[in-house]
């Protein structure tokens, strides 16, 4: 029996920091040896930081990584462990994304990235090259402050696999992972049993299993031991990134700079997997031969007594209600330590979006304590910098950790109502938040004042006989307020109480509302980062159902039941304004609007016929035609709105984020009148005749026959958003899964 102790590294990076970068390295390193571990495998780039984009360009700092791998080579770290240290190389001018695997003060070999992630948000081909010469290794000619300090001059270099005298090694570097003709698949034939996969996958909602089903396919096909460690927390950006593996679970969600997982695996176990497939023999019989580098020296432990291979466990999954919790959290408090600002301060309206931020960062304050609780010194010592304890205090709770680090700010106007003040009041007190009730109609009063003067006119709301143009005119002097105010705050209320810094102002639109472009450029929407502005309203409302319970915030219930409203219109006996009246569609209408269009790539016209099909017997092809046409009338006119859009935390696949993750125009025919042409005669080609009710009839009957809830509009303001639903595109269900 050859046994193997490995060891996979999960390390929250940041950035540009090399210090804390190197600083985390080591310590895994050292973790991964206390565990009596012979190979680790650390995240994708880990010694920069994953997130570094244009700065890869700059040569420092693919020197400061050979700075940095000098300084572990010349340490004992890499005594008697073979690691794999992700960083940038640059070789005959080209800059690769690399593992370098160092053993005994050595260099064994450099591994360049050979699929690179070039969609979505990964811009992997601006700052590197794909290794593309499959059939030999070359010399790579060290740096010579490195070569001179490890005293070797020169190191293989390519794609190949390390061939120990007890065991075969190779890596995989995310997304190869993935890609159709895996590096895997040759190296498995050639004999490779481990795989080391260095990573920076970054969350979105239901995406884990993705990735554990990758895994377990890449290893039920060809076997062997596939070991996959991530880059974790927020490394400066939008992405949030995560882990999760099969042997041993690492938290999908951390607060930890580093955490280290170990397995002990049985090597003659995946021999005799392979050779009792005969197809697997088959193809290895006849391999396509891989270059490969000789390393004397046993990696392996014999059996001895008490030496037990580590057992297949059960993946733990978060559902997505909990992924909305934890993982936005940690990306704040990570953003929030890093950034030095002092806390939160959020305008808290009482409605289901700031509702749900004012959720997430109590989650925060609750993880913060737990993990003091558990002894993390890391984490204890930025609560009480952040917090500005003194005296000796330790915080022990998460609601006075909240008073010290969290503002919420009811910013109401005579169009406010009771009930909203309220719940922002209560969730304020259950979350324990320092919060403030500031009414500002004496500002809006002062602007429409000023305006009055300039003009001679005062504008009108439209209950009050006003145009469209004054009722927009005076809800959009409302939302500006609010963010200006909201800013002015966050500066001057740490000095108000004597506390040093500043609080970041935190967003709350979500993915939908931007999407549309229900918002107000420049009002509340605009903040510092955006924890919920990849989430979708559907799922914002689940969360805040499962939060009112398992976060024992009991107001959340209220906010979730109460009607979306943004009350900037006067509330009248026969008015009050609705959300998904004024947009003229529903949230759930959105959601599907917004995978099609981004996931599935529509037009307005492969949009509208894909909805004739999804919503036949139910909508007539004209009402479907409207439905589209209205949709991408306003996504076109309110475009400009996502190049100013708050930096947000990633969550959702159709986010229309325009900075890198969903690049087009800002600048439409709003019109459409090619587009909208063609749908008008595809209306008439399928009305004509009265074709379409007997079809329509058709399939409405076998839809009544069929398991789900139908395909009825969810009515505005239900308090029930699984009630009604508008049922998708069957295969777009599948599509949608899989690419989730």
């Amino acid at each position: 029996m050859r046994l193997l102790r490995v060891a996979t590294c999960n390390l929250n990076q940041w950035a540009m920091d090399f210090d804390a970068n190197a600083r985390n390295v080591k310590e895994s390193i050292s973790r991964a040896k206390a565990a009596g571990a012979a190979v680790r495998v650390g995240p994708e780039l880990e010694l920069t930081g994953y997130g570094c984009e244009d700065h890869f360009l700059e040569q420092d700092t693919t020197a400061h990584a050979w700075e940095c791998l000098k300084d572990i080579l010349t340490g004992d770290y890499t005594d008697n462990i073979l690691c794999s240290i992700g960083m940038p190389v640059i070789f005959n001018s080209v800059r690769y994304n690399c593992q370098v695997f160092c053993l005994n003060r050595k260099i064994i070999m450099i591994r360049p990235k050979m699929s690179l992630a070039n969609d979505g948000n990964y811009r992997e081909f601006r700052w590197f090259s794909a290794w593309t010469f499959k059939d030999e290794i070359v010399d790579f000619q060290l740096p010579i402050e490195v070569s001179e300090a490890i005293s070797q001059d020169t190191v293989p270099f390519g794609y190949g696999y390390m061939r120990f005298l007890d065991v075969s090694l190779a890596a995989e570097t995310c997304e190869e992972l993935f890609t159709a003709n895996a590096p895997r698949i040759d190296l498995a034939l050639n004999g490779v049993e481990v795989f080391m996969n260095a990573s920076g996958s970054h969350h979105q909602l239901r995406k884990l299993n993705l990735r554990i089903d990758s895994i377990r396919n890449a290893t039920q096909a060809c076997g062997g031991v596939y070991m996959y460690a991530n880059q974790q927390g927020c490394d400066g950006g939008r992405l949030y990134y995560v882990n999760g593996d099969l042997v041993a679970q690492g938290s999908q969600f951390s607060l930890k700079d580093v955490e280290v997982l170990d397995a002990l695996v049985d090597l003659d176990a995946v021999s005799s997997y392979r050779a009792s497939v005969s197809s697997f023999r088959e193809q290895a019989s006849h391999r396509k031969n891989v270059p490969f580098v000789k390393v004397p020296y046993k990696l392996c432990q014999s059996f001895q007594n008490g030496m037990i291979p580590t057992r297949p466990i059960e993946i733990m999954y978060h559902c997505p209600e909990e992924e909305i919790a934890f993982g936005p959290s940690c990306w704040l408090w990570d953003y929030l330590r890093r950034s030095q600002a002092s806390g939160f301060l959020l305008p808290l309206s009482g409605g289901a979006d700031s509702s749900s931020v004012a959720a997430i960062v109590g989650c925060m304050c609750q993880l913060v304590i737990k993990d003091i609780e558990k002894g993390d010194e890391q984490v204890k010592a930025d609560a009480l910098r952040i917090g500005q304890y003194k005296d000796g205090e330790i915080p022990t709770d998460s609601r006075d950790l909240a008073k010290r680090i969290f503002y919420t700010v009811y910013m109401g106007t005579e169009n406010s109502s009771e009930d909203t003040r309220s719940r922002a009041k209560r969730l304020a007190e259950e979350i324990g938040s320092f919060h403030l009730n500031v009414p500002i109609d004496s500002i809006v009063s002062a602007f429409l004042s000023l305006f009055e003067t300039l003009t001679g006119k005062r504008p009108r709301y439209k209950v009050d006989g006003g145009s469209n143009t004054e009722n927009l005119g005076l809800q959009n002097i409302q939302a500006r307020i609010r963010m200006v105010l909201a800013f002015m705050m966050a500066s001057l209320m740490p000095w108000v109480q004597s506390k040093s810094g500043f609080y970041l102002v935190l967003g709350s639109s979500n993915v939908d509302e931007g999407l549309r472009g229900y918002l107000t450029k420049y009002d509340c929407s605009s903040a510092d980062i955006n924890p919920i502005g990849s989430v979708s309203k559907q799922d914002l409302r689940a969360f805040l159902r499962w939060a009112a319970i398992h976060l024992k915030y009991s107001s959340l219930a209220e906010v979730e039941a109460a009607p979306p409203t943004a009350e900037l219109e006067p509330i009248r006996a026969d008015y009050n304004q609705l959300d998904e009246v004024d947009m003229g569609m529903t949230y759930e209408e959105l959601s599907i609007y917004g995978r099609l269009r981004k996931i599935f790539r529509c037009g307005p016209v492969s949009m509208f016929q894909n909805l004739c099909h999804s919503w036949c017997g139910r909508l007539s092809p004209s009402e479907v035609a409207d439905k589209v046409k209205h949709f991408f009338k306003y996504y076109s006119i309110n475009r400009h709105k996502m190049t100013v859009l708050t930096p947000s935390y990633h969550a959702e696949s159709y986010s229309p984020e325009d900075n890198r993750f969903d690049l087009r125009q800002f600048l439409y025919n709003s019109r459409w009148p090619y587009q909208f042409r063609k749908i008008n005669e595809l209306v008439q080609e399928m009305e004509k005749d009265g074709k379409w009710e007997t079809s329509a009839k058709g399939q409405l009957q076998a839809q009544a026959g069929a398991q789900g809830s139908g395909m009825g509009v969810v009515a505005v303001g239900s308090a029930n958003p699984s009630a009604g639903t508008i049922d998708e595109v069957a295969v777009m269900k599948a599509r949608c899964g899989a690419a989730q």
